[in-house]
């Protein structure tokens, strides 16, 4: 029975850092030129971002070769930033855009890069599944083409793209 219950955690904690069903991550991917600070520009609602504005992330090398994931978002209830320390590691070829990420000790999540622009300057971003979907650039904003472009192409992928929510990059008054 233990073993049962070994491999059900290990299953499951795999399927954490898995890529949805039938989509792939990007190819030809460079960490380093991803490495830097990217605004969110939509996402699908979650708990951990619920009521945040001014979202974030930064990505810088750690010593240990992995990636340290800062991610902050303002809170208009609180008035006051919060901040989400992490850490990342590639999850399998090196050139492949698809991370493993820990907020939470050892529990892993994952970060599949599932459209980037070849100058790194925008990405659309998938967990392990099709409920978790970030669109990021490296500006405040994006152009409405651009941004149109990468929700029809979630929505072929099945992303529900309805509940999208378009996250204000405005500066706090």
């Amino acid at each position: 029975m233990k073993n049962f219950y070994a491999c059900l955690l290990c299953s499951v904690l795999f399927a954490c850092t898995g890529v949805p069903k039938g989509l792939e991550p990007v190819k030809d991917f460079d960490s380093e030129k991803y490495l830097g600070t990217w605004y969110e520009i939509a996402r699908l609602d979650h708990k951990f971002e619920r009521g945040l504005s001014r979202v974030q992330a930064t990505y810088r090398i750690r010593d240990n070769g992995g990636i340290e994931v800062i991610n902050r978002g303002y809170s208009e209830d609180q008035k006051q930033w919060q901040v989400a320390k992490g850490k990342a590691f590639l999850n399998g070829a090196e050139n492949e855009g698809r991370l493993k990420v820990s907020f939470f000790g050892p529990f892993y999540g994952g970060y599949n890069i599932l459209v980037l622009d070849p100058d790194y300057q925008y990405a659309m971003v998938a967990g392990p599944d099709r409920n978790n979907l970030w669109i990021l650039a490296r500006t405040k904003n994006l152009p409405d083409k651009t941004l149109q472009m990468l929700i029809q192409q979630a929505g072929k992928w099945g992303f529900a793209t309805d509940e999208l929510i378009l996250v204000s990059q405005a500066a706090i008054e």
